[in-house]
């Protein structure tokens, strides 16, 4: 395809498999009966993926207990109290704390690549969490004898490590979900906090050479949980001058659901680098509607129209369901968004004479 398509990441569950997680922490059933329910529904979404035409797959996080909390699995050293993410709608994400240190990674994301290798032979993309979302474990008050200096070296190491094990067992891109970026100008205005996490990802990035970066990319949206979104108020354009610091080759930019694309994609042309490519959100996964190949292909001309076509890709606004019990979106609902954006990308491609 000559316009890159892309997904972000995950799918909602199959019942058979949400009911068997439930079952598991119930002990009703043996991990076994559990491993058999997830390897199902990891091969009903690759099998899913590959007939809606996408030339790059992801394994749709079925196993992930949520996008951002998988590199925890395991571990020990938490407790429940961490910081809480509030929703528009009212309810509310909770991370966990860190008691103790050291910090290390129960879980790599290079696991997830290797399960869906099993079940095509199509490219896959990777997705892991920025080491800014992973901070956030660190309570404020401190922790004895385990300074936040060195937890942050420790956890620069672990990212960076989650990145080369997913590039080295073969992810055709990894895709850094920072989401708290658009959320952390909520939080602090003056940008501090966005800056200090801009900072501290580059940190990570610096450990890849310039060609690995090209298959580094960062997605960036307002939130996507029950239909709900945490950052939608914050303007875009507060954000986008401080995220094109980040020392990656591709950017996943929610744009379906921004309400003023235009001015969006003028500020994106101005920040865009030549070694960059700007993945642009042409689905919704929040709106039950339908996207058809003619709207997608209006977006994409629409921001051909400010950006390089050779620059452009397309992608979906935010995951489908990023935390595992999120059933707010069918699943059949996204593959079908999924099989709109592929098909309207490629009537743009031919629109702008590019296949």
């Amino acid at each position: 395809m000559a316009i890159p398509t892309e997904p972000i990441g995950s799918i909602p569950r199959p019942p058979a498999l949400l009911e068997a997680s439930v079952a598991f922490h119930n002990q009703q059933i043996s991990n076994k009966a559990l491993e058999e329910a997830t390897a199902e529904a990891l091969r009903d979404t690759i099998q899913r993926f590959e007939q809606t035409g996408s030339p790059i797959l992801t394994d749709g996080e079925q196993t992930k207990p949520s996008f951002a909390t998988y590199p925890l699995s395991g571990l020990t050293n938490l407790a429940p109290d961490g910081v809480t993410i509030p929703f528009a709608d009212g309810h509310v994400r909770q991370l966990p704390r860190l008691t103790a240190g050291p910090f290390r990674y129960g879980v790599h994301a290079a696991s997830y690549l290797n399960a869906a290798r099993r079940y095509t032979r199509l490219p896959i993309k990777q997705a892991v969490i920025s080491a800014s979302a992973l901070s956030l474990l660190y309570p404020s008050a401190g922790i004895p004898g385990y300074p936040r200096e060195e937890f942050l070296a420790d956890l620069i190491d672990e990212a960076a490590a989650d990145i080369r094990g997913a590039l080295q067992a073969g992810a055709a891109s990894v895709q850094i979900d920072f989401t708290e970026a658009r959320l952390s100008l909520k939080l602090d205005p003056s940008a501090g906090l966005l800056r200090s996490f801009i900072a501290l990802n580059n940190q990570v990035l610096e450990r890849f050479t310039p060609d690995e970066r090209l298959r580094i990319g960062v997605h960036v949206c307002p939130g996507g949980d029950h239909d709900s979104t945490h950052s939608a108020e914050v303007d875009y354009s507060k954000l986008l001058p401080d995220l094109f610091q980040l020392n990656v080759g591709c950017f996943y930019l929610q744009m379906a659901s921004e309400p003023d694309r235009k001015r969006i994609l003028q500020l994106v042309r101005q920040l865009l680098q030549p070694n960059h490519t700007i993945f642009i959100g042409v689905i919704d996964p929040i709106d039950p509607e339908i996207e058809t190949p003619a709207q997608v292909r209006d977006r994409v001309l629409e921001a051909a129209s400010f950006l390089p076509a050779a620059q452009l890709g397309t992608t979906d606004d935010c995951g489908f369901a990023p935390f595992a019990d999120d059933t707010s979106t069918a699943r059949d609902l996204a593959f079908s968004k999924i099989r709109a954006r592929v098909e309207g990308t490629e009537l743009a491609a031919r629109e702008l004479g590019l296949s």
